[in-house]
């Protein structure tokens, strides 16, 4: 399958079936999260609930490397829970449409409209979380990419509590995770091609 923004409004159309997440897992292209990939899948038809947050080991989430309109800088936000930097992303709360779930977490996250998801995923990745008042669990992250329009400019929410554009030389020298290290890889030189 070919990388190409999803541009037909139906293909963001919320959903509730777990088939849609497997699609979306199956299609998947990158190196390095085979082994997650696998663990998801199971998790995915071991759970009817997969995609609410209660779901425990873990739940489905939607992530967006956000690339500007140049294809030269991705945008990072510093979480206010977790306080680290990381990109935009948050939970699917019951849509199995991941790649609906990582445009509308972007948007609320970072403000910008016009923001454009790009199919299919460029990486997967199962990482825990110990947020303030809720016990550890995984969050089972589909990941993709999205481009920004020229111009766009960050917005703040009670979300994050600054932004960072970066090229791919300062992301990879910086103490981020390697899962967001990898998906910055992939993402560039896609958002590049896409142009």
């Amino acid at each position: 399958m070919d990388f190409a923004v999803i541009d037909d409004p139906t293909d963001l159309l919320p959903s509730e079936d777990r088939n849609m997440a497997r699609r979306f897992l199956g299609a998947a292209h990158g190196t390095g999260f085979d082994q997650d990939r696998a663990r998801i899948l199971e998790l995915v038809d071991a759970h009817d609930d997969i995609a609410v947050r209660t779901c425990r080991p873990g739940h489905l989430t939607g992530s967006a490397f956000v690339v500007d309109a140049s294809r030269n800088a991705g945008l990072l936000l510093f979480h206010t829970k977790l306080q680290k930097w990381l990109q935009p992303g948050g939970h699917a709360d019951g849509d199995t449409n991941l790649a609906a779930v990582a445009l509308k977490e972007a948007t609320e996250e970072t403000g910008i409209e016009g923001l454009r998801v790009v199919g299919p995923a460029i990486d997967v990745d199962i990482h825990e979380v110990d947020p303030p008042a809720e016990d550890a669990h995984l969050h089972l992250d589909v990941r993709f990419l999205v481009l920004a329009p020229a111009g766009a400019e960050p917005v703040g929410n009670h979300e994050s509590q600054g932004f960072r554009w970066l090229d791919a030389v300062e992301l990879e020298a910086g103490d981020y995770e390697a899962g967001l290290k990898r998906m910055a890889r992939a993402a560039f030189p896609l958002a590049r091609q896409l142009s």
